[in-house]
């Protein structure tokens, strides 16, 4: 296996951690900020005397923070733990253009950082669009995915159909249209320190899910990127994709290739999701033949704020 050779970067937060290590890997044309966290040397216990590696991917209006109960308990666990910054977030790069944030790209960051760690492969868990990008990759690239974990975020197929045959997702899906208007969403998000978007993050079902000072850092991270341009322009990307991928199904002869998971799978859900809703769950076994889903009655869709120990366990219980 490789050495690491990401670069130090600036000191973390005066609360966090000293064995939360802030690194920056240059990958697919991007430099990407992460944190990182070594496994108990106790724990490990492998053939060759190296850690699996856990990819942990966040979502939107998220960061690396995202992943602030897991970090610990899986490198105690034995894991080589990196949290990124997806691009367009926080410490990583910020590239302008809606094109640059096609799944394609996405894909390739964490396929990149990935490699650049010195591993073949990781174990993949991704929540809300880090789910999406988790999805994707596994699909896509599936030798680089060991094991999956996605968490409130539906497989893509799955969801595309939803949109078509069931108007209350499309209606719970009402953002997603907003988001597709040039700086209105920026303005609306932006707006009073990012307001709106703390209150996105606070609609929990347990209200300590978030405190104050945890909000505060999301929105430094938002403020940070000095727009949130980058983080919907995910959402641009991807209904432009979308309906490209709509017309060429029109093509005579076109072929549509099915778009399944091969690899161990595991699917989280807050039940208590505002967004997405439970029906979303109904049709994965179709896409995914080694699946194992597991509800959360009592959690929103920021699953992992507000069932920590929960998901944790899950984590601990799924992974090899």
């Amino acid at each position: 296996m490789g050495a690491d050779t990401g670069a130090v970067d600036t000191p973390g937060h005066p609360e966090d951690p000293e064995t939360w290590r802030h690194e920056t890997a240059r990958v697919n044309g991007v430099d990407l900020h992460y944190v990182t966290v070594d496994p108990d040397p106790d724990a490990v216990d492998h053939p060759t005397g190296d850690a699996p590696l856990v990819v942990l991917l966040h979502g939107f209006p998220e960061f690396w923070y995202a992943w602030r109960h897991q970090l610990d308990p899986l490198a105690a666990a034995g894991y080589r733990v990196v949290a990124p910054d997806l691009r367009g977030y926080n410490r990583s790069s910020q590239p302008s253009g809606v094109d640059s944030y096609a799944m394609e790209h996405l894909v390739g960051d964490v396929r990149g950082l990935v490699e650049h760690l010195g591993y073949a492969q990781a174990a993949v868990v991704g929540h809300d669009w880090g789910g999406g990008v988790a999805w994707e990759l596994a699909i896509r690239d599936p030798d680089v995915v060991s094991q999956l974990v996605v968490l409130n975020s539906p497989h893509p197929e799955v969801y595309k159909e939803a949109l078509l045959r069931s108007p209350r997702q499309l209606l719970r899906s009402w953002y997603v249209f907003l988001f597709q208007l040039p700086w209105v969403p920026e303005g609306i998000l932006g707006r009073d320190d990012f307001r709106v978007a703390g209150e996105m993050l606070t609609d929990t079902v347990h209200p300590d899910a978030f405190t104050d000072a945890e909000v505060r850092r999301y929105k430094d991270a938002m403020a940070r990127s000095d727009s949130l341009t980058g983080p919907i322009n995910y959402y641009r990307a991807a209904v432009r994709e979308n309906a490209a991928s709509q017309l060429r199904s029109l093509v005579p002869g076109q072929e549509t290739p099915r778009r399944t998971v091969d690899v161990p799978t595991l699917v989280v859900w807050g039940e208590q999701d505002r967004a997405l809703g439970t029906e979303l769950l109904d049709d994965i076994a179709a896409y995914v033949p080694d699946c194992r889903i597991e509800r959360i009655p009592d959690a929103s869709h920021w699953v992992q704020a507000d069932a920590p120990d929960h998901v944790t366990d899950l984590l601990l219980d799924f992974l090899v």
